[in-house]
């Protein structure tokens, strides 16, 4: 399962869904993007530290950016942006979703719902 950034942040916050939803997955996946948001994120290294190591205790596999998932985002946004507000960070997760043929869990329904292809496994904090 590929994990979108928001479920990560709520595991940080000590929500027992999406802990239970990160912790019930055999595989554990994340998009390059995600790991920068997440960093991003960090106010500090301790933070970034803090990050690093919850993703190796979770055995997460971090996806990185391919010319094909590039492309596959480009789309996405060429096709969403105005009709869905679709951003571009958005974009490139779901198309990492889509390129690895992975389930995408999400509690931001509404940012990936116009792309039918996902599979999508909705976090309900």
């Amino acid at each position: 399962m590929l994990f979108d950034t928001d479920v990560l942040i709520f595991v940080q916050r000590g929500n027992l869904k999406a802990a239970n939803m990160v912790n019930d997955a055999t595989q554990r996946f994340i998009s390059i993007q995600t790991y920068m948001e997440l960093l991003q994120g960090a106010q500090n290294k301790k933070q970034h530290r803090i990050i690093q190591q919850f993703l190796k205790d979770f055995s997460f596999t971090i996806l990185p950016l391919t010319e094909n998932i590039g492309h596959r985002a480009a789309v996405y946004v060429e096709e969403y942006a105005l009709s869905d507000a679709m951003r571009a960070g958005d974009a490139i997760i779901a198309a990492t979703a889509s390129e690895h043929v992975l389930p995408l869990a999400t509690a931001n329904i509404k940012h990936f719902r116009p792309i039918q292809e996902l599979d999508i496994n909705i976090l309900k904090p």
